[in-house]
């Protein structure tokens, strides 16, 4: 069994996403997939970049005959989304959450309680990173 057969998608996606953040500069796929251990198809590293790409997870600029791709967005917006991707993940959404927020410390479950807060009150994020949603 090889690598992309004994890996999912969405873990193939992830580990793709953690190796462009930590990468200093735009990366090819061939760069990736050689942090990622090589053992992987080019074309599959390729087509998962160029997914994460159309979902607007990944930008890209030509470099050569290829493409090197960056991460948009920050590290908060990069965690949140994985966050959602995990909660996807499972039908009991209230059960998931549940026993995230038993684990939170007693400050971050304050901060949680504060942001839900504004959240409902449509007030804009004053954190560092955070989009300041409007709801529609």
């Amino acid at each position: 069994m090889d690598a992309e057969q004994r890996r999912g998608w969405g873990d193939l996606a992830q580990a793709i996403v953690d190796a462009v953040t930590r990468a200093d500069a735009p990366v090819t796929p061939a760069q990736v997939r050689d942090s990622l251990g090589g053992d992987l198809a080019y074309t599959t590293v390729m087509t998962v970049m160029s997914r994460l790409n159309e979902r607007g997870v990944l930008a890209r600029q030509r470099a050569g005959r290829a493409f090197a791709y960056t991460v948009v967005g920050d590290p908060a917006q990069i965690t949140a989304r994985r966050m959602h991707r995990l909660l996807e993940v499972d039908d009991d959404r209230a059960g998931v959450l549940a026993r995230f927020v038993d684990d939170l410390t007693p400050q971050d479950e304050q901060l949680l309680r504060e942001l839900l807060d504004r959240a409902a009150t449509d007030e804009p994020a004053d954190k560092p990173g955070s989009s300041g949603r409007q709801r529609p």
